[in-house]
């Protein structure tokens, strides 16, 4: 009889650890990129490490960020990836709540630049780029963001249209070079605007930029350091401009869900992501510039992502709260002067 009493209470025991495993389950909200990648790297040595499930949603920003706010009232995602900007934004309608680093122990690891993005507390980045201008070497120099614009050089350049992710970058830094650095970014449109003839192409996708440069329809466009790495295959003289004024780019940043049930769960997943050894093989791979300063990779990786603590410390980003409250006025200024 005790037997089979012990037996009964050792199959209850293991019924309830099952249970309790399969009640530990995440859900994520992540860009759709590079997914097998970060399911090899991220989601499945998480998920045998926890003793979780991990559920991951994927989509564009606008879409997701929706689906949060949809369900506001009680969240279906624990844990998000977006950019500093829709971070922002995020905490401006109270979607998301303050991140506990102190139970990040991976924290300390990062670049100040990704400690808090926004200054609130409310993310922490986990990857950021370098924007800046891939140049023909033997055709021209590029020592400052204005010289996209002299008159030897504007008719070879292709300029980032204002609703790319490298358009107001671009222009942010083209207003430094003038000496006119407004948040409203007018004077660099309107230089562009006077230039719109000359400009070879307002570009949409970064892709169409390889076979312009190898046609030789273009000597220089701004682009960001994830999209270098088709380039340096091409058989030209190609050169990543380091431009007097500096180097300007975006970051990712992970949030928490505001009223999510499964936060310690989420923070516990945030710091394996954080991790050296996670950053190292997403490096690596080519997947993302790290964010935790303890990563090392070879030159020739180096070569192709953000890498280093100098460009870290130095990189000039757009402020959130201005690229959210200056958005609409930045598109009515470029439709009324440079045009669709």
């Amino acid at each position: 009889m005790n037997k089979i009493l012990l037996s009964s209470v050792a199959a209850l025991t293991l019924t309830a650890s099952a249970a309790q495993a399969q009640d530990r389950t995440l859900t994520i909200s992540v860009y759709a990129l590079a997914q097998d990648a970060f399911k090899e790297i991220v989601y499945d040595p998480f998920e045998a490490k926890c003793g979780c499930k991990l559920v991951v949603e994927t989509g564009n920003s606008v879409e997701r960020l929706a689906k949060i706010e949809a369900n506001k009232a009680s969240p279906v995602v624990d844990m998000a990836v977006v950019s500093m900007a829709d971070a922002l934004s995020a905490a401006r309608s109270g979607l998301i709540e303050k991140v506990d680093t102190t139970k990040l122990t991976n924290f300390d690891k990062l670049y100040d630049i990704a400690k808090d993005p926004n200054g609130d507390g409310m993310s922490v980045g986990y990857t950021f780029y370098a924007t800046s201008i891939v140049y023909r070497t033997d055709k021209m120099k590029i020592e400052s963001w204005a010289d996209l614009l002299k008159p030897e050089n504007v008719g070879h350049v292709a300029f980032p249209n204002i609703t790319t992710n490298q358009g107001p970058p671009s222009l942010y830094m083209l207003g430094q070079a003038l000496g006119k650095d407004t948040p409203d970014l007018k004077a660099a449109i309107e230089e562009v605007g006077k230039n719109k003839n000359e400009i070879v192409t307002f570009y949409v996708k970064s892709s169409q930029l390889v076979q312009l440069m190898q046609q030789e329809e273009i000597w220089a466009a701004p682009i960001g350091r994830f999209s270098w790495a088709p380039f340096t295959k091409l058989d030209l003289p190609l050169g990543w401009a380091t431009p007097k004024e500096g180097q300007t780019g975006g970051m990712n940043v992970m949030v928490l869900t505001k009223g999510s049930k499964n936060q310690d769960l989420a923070l516990e997943f945030m710091d394996f992501w954080l991790s050296t050894e996670t950053q190292t093989k997403l490096a690596e791979k080519l997947v993302d510039s790290p964010a935790n300063k303890e990563v090392k990779v070879s030159d020739e990786i180096a070569g192709n992502l953000t890498y280093g603590e100098d460009i870290a410390a130095n990189l000039k980003l757009i402020p959130s709260a201005v690229a959210l409250d200056q958005r609409d006025g930045w598109l009515s200024e470029w439709n009324a002067k440079v045009g669709q």
